[in-house]
């Protein structure tokens, strides 16, 4: 009979190789995975940019693969045509609504936050109930409510209501980075004889960079993205914002232009997308400033 004994340097040597293997197999798992995400996700932007340069003849579903043969312009200058009016009158209406949600969303996170009065609770829960409303459901008490106030259609409106439907996120947004805020540095304020005005405007406020960045953000791509609010209350392609002229530009050109469709398409997200590039980073770390207290 043969026993084979083992010394603990190989048997540490075997471990460690074997750690080794699994944890290549599971970094080139990961690196997989994120390659067919990234490749799920850029399939359409290929298409979208590869359409946008070809040619009526060349833009048909026959070729979606294939590169235009003839590079050209055509489309983009067409579709810039089409749309700048209203992508300025979209930077009029996302630039107010953001702001000035974001200040009441900030105001109303304050004092959720900080006045423990009676039914606070309840008042911030009755505020929670707009974001899970959908537009869908709200849309005829809006229309009768924007009837009765006697709104004009257009521009002016959809600030107004993308202002009231952005208060609720905004106020959680705000009042959770209030609550992160340390009672010392209120205290701290109230003993210098500051007020709950005078604190939240010289104390709270610059600190609150952050979450106002994660709040703008977010209003501005939902007030620029939303087509339902802008399909009842836009006043049309020629006076609402920038998806009602895409949506114009495509029923008009879809049959016979896709390249056109897709050149306008790549125009009117151009803005988000510069937001989200340029500003990214500030807003998942504004996202986590306020997620842990203290």
């Amino acid at each position: 009979m043969t026993t084979v004994t083992r010394s603990p340097g190989k048997t540490r040597q075997v471990r460690s190789t074997h750690v080794h293997s699994e944890s290549t197999v599971g970094k080139s798992v990961r690196y997989l995975l994120l390659i067919v995400s990234l490749a799920i996700v850029l399939i359409p932007v290929y298409v979208l940019v590869v359409t946008s340069f070809k040619g009526i003849g060349e833009a048909d579903p026959a070729r979606t693969w294939a590169l235009p043969e003839t590079w050209s312009l055509r489309n983009w200058s067409g579709a810039w045509t089409a749309l700048w009016p209203a992508l300025m009158r979209t930077f009029v209406l996302v630039i107010p609504a953001s702001i000035v949600s974001a200040v009441l969303g900030s105001a109303n996170g304050f004092v959720l936050s900080r006045w423990r009065f009676p039914g606070a609770n309840i008042v911030f829960t009755l505020i929670l109930f707009g974001m899970f409303l959908p537009y869908q459901a709200v849309m005829i008490p809006l229309m009768k409510i924007v009837l009765a106030m006697e709104l004009p259609q257009g521009i002016i409106t959809l600030i107004f209501l993308h202002i009231v439907y952005g208060i609720p996120i905004c106020t959680l947004i705000f009042r959770n980075y209030y609550e992160s805020v340390p009672e010392e540095l209120i205290e701290a304020s109230r003993v210098d004889g500051a007020g709950m005005l005078r604190t939240y405007a010289q104390v709270v406020l610059p600190i609150s960079i952050p979450s106002f960045v994660v709040v703008l953000i977010w209003q501005f791509t939902s007030a620029w993205n939303d087509f339902l609010f802008a399909l009842f209350f836009g006043g049309g392609a020629q006076r609402g914002p920038v998806t009602l002229a895409l949506n114009n530009l495509a029923n008009g050109a879809i049959l016979t232009d896709y390249g056109m469709s897709m050149s306008g398409a790549l125009i009117a997200s151009l803005p988000t997308l510069v937001v989200y590039v340029l500003l990214g980073k500030y807003f998942v770390s504004g996202f986590m400033a306020g997620s842990v207290k203290g």
